[in-house]
């Protein structure tokens, strides 16, 4: 097991020190201290077993070559029912290995699930964790939880903390290089994309179109949208002040939403339809002016909510679906 430390107080700012590359279970050259809502989680071995929590922290293992002796399974576009995404399983097949045990996160995590895998560290940098499943999982092994508030570490800091967690700083710096150059050769394909706002809504009830469900600059799936050249309406920058990842408005203050180019949303025609047709919705001019994306609850349209492994698997449609709605071109 790895020897590691955890204060659960205020970070106190020591820095991430960065370490060769070394095998599993051998000690690394400096140890590698990671900052999180929780305290402090120290690494000085690199870890032979490696268990992920929660969405997409197996994705890194998964993306540096190593691959985890468990993680959660897909709940949510999973369309063939497996637990595993498609991303994950191509990645997988890469590197010759059987699926992992899946933990089944329906009602929570199972801790005892966590435990039977005997991990030497559980990487959770994208989670919900609360203080008591933290207290529960650093029973069993050191935990990298999120740097700030839960649901909101950017795909960046995923890696940069998981990748810290493996000891493998330097190689989880290469893999965010290796994405963003992808990325921007994929957006600048559609140089009429930069700088319209985009607005992520949660979900809409083509029956009952009374309030607004949005996420807030906070959730990574707007994030995304900033890596893809597109801005943040200012009526969504204000929504987002008070540090949640989601935000809710009643369809009465629609016109607050004026500023908004394209609409991203999960639904299918029907929902477009009633969109058109609802006297308030209609005068919102990304509507006017058809500019909206919808997502089925698939793989394309989890990929919207950005992991290491997701991006370059949705990248060429993503865009391609976001600059159809802006009506721009190649």
């Amino acid at each position: 097991m790895l020897r590691f430390l955890s204060v659960l107080t205020i970070a106190i700012g020591l820095p991430l020190f960065a370490a060769g590359i070394v095998q599993a279970g051998e000690k690394l050259d400096e140890p590698i201290t990671i900052e999180h809502a929780f305290g402090t989680t120290v690494i000085t071995e690199k870890p032979e077993r490696v268990a992920t929590v929660a969405w997409g922290n197996h994705e890194v293992p998964l993306a540096l070559g190593v691959v985890p002796v468990g993680f959660a399974a897909a709940n949510f576009g999973d369309d063939d029912g497996d637990g595993v995404l498609p991303w994950v399983a191509e990645r997988l097949d890469e590197l010759d290995a059987e699926t992992p045990v899946l933990f089944d996160e329906g009602d929570g995590i199972d801790f005892e699930a966590v435990a039977a895998v005997k991990p030497d560290v559980i990487l959770a940098a994208y989670s919900g964790l609360s203080q008591s499943d933290y207290d529960t999982l650093s029973q069993i092994a050191p935990v990298v939880a999120y740097p700030d508030s839960p649901w909101s570490t950017s795909w960046r800091d995923v890696i940069r903390m998981n990748s810290a967690g493996l000891g493998m700083p330097e190689e989880g710096e290469k893999l965010i290089a290796k994405i963003e150059s992808e990325i921007a050769a994929e957006v600048a394909r559609y140089p009429g994309l930069a700088g319209k706002k985009a607005m992520f809504i949660t979900h809409l009830d083509p029956t009952d179109l009374s309030v607004i469900n949005f996420y807030t600059t906070h959730d990574t799936r707007v994030q995304f949208f900033h890596d893809l050249g597109l801005e943040t309406p200012q009526s969504v920058a204000e929504a987002s002040k008070d540090g949640r990842f989601s935000g809710s408005v009643s369809v009465e203050r629609i016109d607050a939403f004026n500023d908004v180019d394209i609409v991203v949303t999960y639904g299918n025609d029907t929902l477009v339809k009633a969109l058109k047709n609802n006297p308030l919705f209609k005068r919102m001019p990304a509507v006017q002016n058809n500019a909206i994306v919808t997502l089925g609850r698939n793989p394309l349209g989890t990929a919207a909510n950005p992991t290491p492994l997701s991006i370059s698997w949705v990248l060429e449609d993503y865009v391609a679906l976001l600059a159809e709605a802006a009506g721009t071109e190649q």
